[in-house]
């Protein structure tokens, strides 16, 4: 279930808010800019399929989002438990950093958390399939795929060049949630 937990910056022990109503999150995040959506997904889709399968099976939604938004490349992050580079993977994503445009990303299989440094608050997002998420661009962030990832994700990008993170340095990232203590308080 898709989960919105709302933190201070300085403090990662006591959310301020936490919902799991699809309609509060979409409002919540839009208030701080953020856009969510939930679309509809596929069963045949599973972590581990190819780009071009996944592409072709979610070819209109992409379509359509690409001329809504102009963007220029689109790529897929599929990866599951048996990837030899899983956990490099995840700790690429885990330190807080930003990128020169929006990031976008539709969940097909799986969830990831997704937490943003806005201000002085955290917003963490456990995005679950079906969720898509668009993050402005130079809104620090980081992202959690876990230890034994089950993902498919379809990314979105104005710059041809894809997936290019500026990071921040700092370690705040350290300090919240990881996907596995999400998933257990949602459960």
């Amino acid at each position: 279930m898709s989960t919105l937990t709302v933190y201070s910056d300085s403090n990662s022990q006591q959310p301020r808010t936490q919902t799991n109503d699809p309609a509060t999150i979409t409002t919540e995040l839009a208030a701080a800019g953020i856009r969510f959506e939930q679309w509809q997904t596929r069963d045949d889709i599973q972590a581990g399929d190819s780009q071009e399968r996944v592409l072709k099976a979610y070819a209109s939604d992409v379509q359509r989002l690409i001329n809504e938004q102009g963007y220029q490349s689109v790529d897929v992050i599929s990866i599951d438990r048996h990837n030899p580079q899983k956990d490099a993977l995840r700790q690429k994503f885990l330190a807080e950093h930003t990128h020169s445009e929006d990031e976008v990303r539709f969940f097909v299989q799986g969830q990831g958390l997704f937490a943003l440094h806005l201000g002085d608050q955290v917003f963490e997002i456990l995005c679950e399939k079906g969720d898509l998420l668009s993050v402005p661009a130079n809104t620090q962030h980081w992202f959690d795929l876990g230890p034994e990832p089950d993902l498919v994700a379809i990314r979105f990008f104005n710059n041809p060049d894809g997936w290019v993170a500026n990071y921040t340095g700092s370690d705040i990232a350290e300090h919240y949630s990881r996907i596995e203590s999400r998933i257990a308080a949602s459960q």
